[in-house]
């Protein structure tokens, strides 16, 4: 295949530095920001020309997205729960953000554009959620995630731009911020239980969710760069097996690490779907999807990086916008 140059925005994250790393293993050209909101420097893979920039800097995307063949949107502030509480700061992070992004690569005539969104996008929808049902988001991020996606569409079609759209969901692995505690549930109880801490869980944890490991979403997410069957689609990126409620992820967590576990249960938080399962039909069919790594062994991986790299305290690195009676107290007591 001809080399290729390929811009990956939040390369420093979890995903981003994933999809850099097989990339440039195959012999392509990556260039990659990030603000560094949620990644750490020490993920971005040597090889990548990378800048510490924000996606908002519309001015700067436009002059080095210049050259570039194939664009990937991974960065977002990623959180949902959150978005109910900082709606300002997660909007102009994920829809301004997007925005730049797109009319950048537009502008440059970029050939494709790969949009990450997320199953915020369903919001509380039949289950398990497939690609032809309506999107009803229920909180801003999920708001955020869909109309970003319209937007590509909308801009992509008038100007020519190839574009797809992925939904990776609750994806865990090794690189992913575990120091937040405002997102990532898996990496929250790995590093609360390494440091000898009960974990605690929102409203009564029967909250269900499926966990994607990082290396089975890699091989899908490449093939949406070049296959031209996957133009103008969207596609959930994520096993619909092993669904499982919070609780029974705690239990889990604790089994791998020999922790004695108590949970700590605290207020629901609001918005907060209770039942999220995308079918992963539409990948199997036409991205030969077929993830290799269950659960434990992808929690296990992420226990063996975390103690290899330090357990850490957790950082409220982000602004609460809105403080009252529903914001739950493991942000604004800083429990964590």
């Amino acid at each position: 295949m001809q080399k290729q140059r390929i811009f990956i925005s939040g390369v420093a994250g979890f995903l981003g530095s994933h999809l850099a790393d097989a990339f440039l293993a195959d012999g392509h050209e990556v260039i990659g920001i990030d603000n560094m909101i949620g990644g750490y420097m020490d993920n971005v893979p040597a090889g990548v020309e990378f800048h510490q920039v924000d996606c908002n800097d519309f001015a700067w995307l436009k002059e080095h997205l210049k050259g570039v063949d194939i664009v990937y949107h991974c960065a977002a502030t990623a959180y949902e729960g959150l978005s109910v509480f900082s709606p300002h700061m997660i909007t102009q992070n994920i829809v301004t953000a997007s925005t730049a992004m797109i009319s950048a690569a537009v502008a440059n005539k970029c050939r494709r554009f790969v949009m990450c969104s997320s199953m915020a996008r369903y919001g509380t929808n039949k289950i398990p959620f497939t690609e032809d049902l309506t999107p009803k988001p229920q909180d801003p991020y999920g708001i955020g995630k869909y109309m970003s996606e319209l937007l590509l569409q909308n801009l992509a079609d008038t100007h020519g731009m190839e574009w797809v759209v992925a939904v990776p969901h609750n994806i865990i692995g090794p690189r992913q911020k575990y120091d937040d505690p405002y997102r990532n549930v898996a990496s929250i109880f790995i590093n609360m239980m390494l440091q000898g801490r009960q974990p605690y869980i929102y409203g009564d944890g029967t909250q269900m969710r499926c966990f994607s490991f990082v290396s089975d979403d890699v091989a899908p997410l490449k093939q949406m760069a070049f296959d031209p069957e996957c133009n103008r689609q969207v596609f959930n990126i994520g096993p619909d097996d092993e669904f499982i409620t919070i609780n029974d992820l705690a239990v889990v967590t604790a089994r791998l690490l020999n922790f004695p576990l108590e949970i700590k249960y605290t207020k629901g938080r609001p918005q907060e779907v209770h039942l999220a399962n995308c079918s992963a039909d539409k990948a199997r069919s036409l991205l030969a999807y077929n993830p290799k790594v269950k659960l434990e062994e992808g929690l296990q991986q992420m226990i063996d990086w975390i103690k290899a790299r330090g357990v850490r305290p957790f950082k409220y690195h982000l602004e609460l916008e809105i403080v009252n009676e529903k914001t739950p107290d493991t942000w604004s007591k800083r429990l964590f």
